[in-house]
């Protein structure tokens, strides 16, 4: 008997597009807000009170705003798809691919636990997550033809970064805004922050490692074993296997090819020293770059400059390849082009945090949230409001925006029962972070998965036992943290 041809699942456009229209449908079934008229004549919702319904109009609106809240990031993607399709038809990066696995012949999986390092620093220190989109077609060239698939591409990108953002110390985005928007008289220390922070990148990241080098040797052992379904396996065979199979023994880098590498590592080097806010960590070495190329000094980058700099770095590796200008245009082009579908992924998903805040619904969660959690004891109060952000943060993906939702109401409820802020902050931080690494709401993910070929109920089905495996650590690490702090 013929075996049936298994269905392929939802895509993420529908996916997220249901999601949207879910929270439109729930927002009618929630109490009414009520508004109050402040001394200078301003209607101002009273906290928690209730949702404004979502009208169907707003609902269909939504993905479109949502691409207006996402257009630096868009356009940094558009941008970055030119910058590839410009490296990749110098070969350089194919070349250096071919050379790394030929030094590396028997010894590959050592790339898995470095680079997820390499990742990690980036997210804990300044939430790396939507800069690594480029990565995930470099990583899956490089594991296919190192006899892996683009699932371990995406998990050393994903997992990698995302451990460090879950057990963020320094990042001004999660910490940072968190510890920003306490009210005064809220103190944190943090010392306390950096150490659990720093407990938790590490559990996480380790678990991570586990996880994805026990899967990669499987699928080098036996390819049958790989999570991808039979359409996707042709999928990144036709992107990226053409040269899985080639003969590396005698593969040598020309010397343009050589330069063209080093000025690609250079792009990205410069751009995560562009983004890192140097001066709040009291590093003043980078404002003296007054940001007469991109307007803005390192350390005060972020999509605009960024972009302007990979389109730099595009003409200067097209000269240097003697690229000439039509050939240039239509391959930068032809690069941008590529990006599309994953350009409306990422403005589709900010659509469900668009309606979120127009029907106050984020505002109706929290404040209930802060209610429940008041007569709760501390050895139950850490993992309720674990498992409240991470609920919240499936709606909310934003770390700054959560942050700046939540953490002027957890913060001083924490403080005043006597417990633990700097517990309750790293909370929030951990449980938006464990969301962000599986959620089809964050536009990042979303993306790169298309980018490597992977679907996002493939990448649910592989990641959900990781993910569950690391909330039960985070929530024994957070729990013992609000008992002795």
């Amino acid at each position: 008997m013929a075996k049936k041809k298994r269905k392929g699942f939802l895509t993420a456009f529908s996916i997220i597009f249901i999601l949207i229209f879910i929270l439109g449908i729930v927002s009618h079934f929630l109490p009414k807000a009520e508004f109050v008229t402040n001394a200078e004549g301003v209607e101002e919702i009273v906290n928690g009170s209730g949702v404004v319904g979502a009208t169907l109009s707003e609902i269909l609106l939504s993905p479109i705003l949502g691409f207006e809240n996402a257009i630096d990031v868009c356009i940094f993607v558009l941008i970055l798809g030119g910058f590839l399709a410009i490296v990749a038809r110098t070969e350089a990066l194919e070349t250096g691919i071919k050379v790394l696995v030929k030094k590396l012949k028997g010894h590959e999986l050592v790339l898995i636990p470095i680079l997820m390092f390499i990742f990690s620093i980036g997210g804990t220190t300044y939430g790396m997550l939507e800069e690594t989109v480029g990565f995930y077609a470099l990583l899956s060239a490089t594991m296919v033809m190192a006899g892996m698939d683009t699932i371990v591409a995406s998990s050393i990108v994903l997992l990698g970064a995302g451990s460090g953002v879950l057990g963020s110390t320094i990042n001004p985005f999660a910490v940072g805004a968190a510890v920003s928007a306490l009210p005064e008289g809220v103190v944190v220390n943090q010392g306390l922050i950096i150490g659990i922070g720093v407990i938790l990148w590490l559990t996480t990241l380790i678990i991570s490692i586990l996880f994805v080098m026990a899967y990669a040797r499987r699928v080098i052992k036996k390819k049958g074993s790989t999570f991808l379904s039979l359409r996707e396996r042709k999928n990144m065979e036709e992107e990226y296997g053409a040269h899985a199979d080639t003969d590396v023994t005698n593969v040598k880098l020309t010397g343009k090819q050589k330069i063209t590498l080093w000025l690609f590592a250079l792009t990205f080097v410069v751009m995560i020293i562009g983004f890192i806010p140097w001066e709040e960590f009291g590093i003043d070495i980078f404002t003296k770059f007054t940001g007469w190329l991109t307007g803005s000094s390192l350390g005060q980058w972020y999509f605009y400059e960024a972009a302007l700099w990979f389109l730099i770095m595009s003409v200067i590796i097209g000269l240097v390849n003697r690229t000439g200008e039509k050939k240039f245009v239509d391959t930068f082009i032809d690069g941008a082009d590529d990006m599309v579908g994953v350009i409306l992924i990422i403005a589709i998903a900010r659509g469900a945090s668009v309606l979120m805040q127009a029907t106050y619904l984020d505002n109706y969660i929290i404040y209930n949230a802060a209610n429940l959690l008041k007569n709760v004891p501390i050895v139950v109060f850490a993992p309720f409001n674990y498992v409240i952000h991470v609920l919240l943060s499936i709606l909310v993906p934003s770390s700054s925006g959560l942050a700046t939702l939540s953490s002027p109401i957890i913060g001083p409820l924490a403080n005043q029962l006597g417990y633990s802020v700097e517990g309750t902050v790293m909370t929030l931080v951990a449980a938006n972070g464990l969301v962000n690494l599986i959620t089809p709401t964050c536009g990042a993910i979303m993306g790169g998965l298309a980018l490597a070929k992977v679907e996002y109920a493939t990448w649910f089905k592989f990641a959900l036992k990781i993910v569950a495996t690391i909330a039960v650590v985070n929530i024994v690490i957070l729990t013992v943290a609000m008992m002795i702090l």
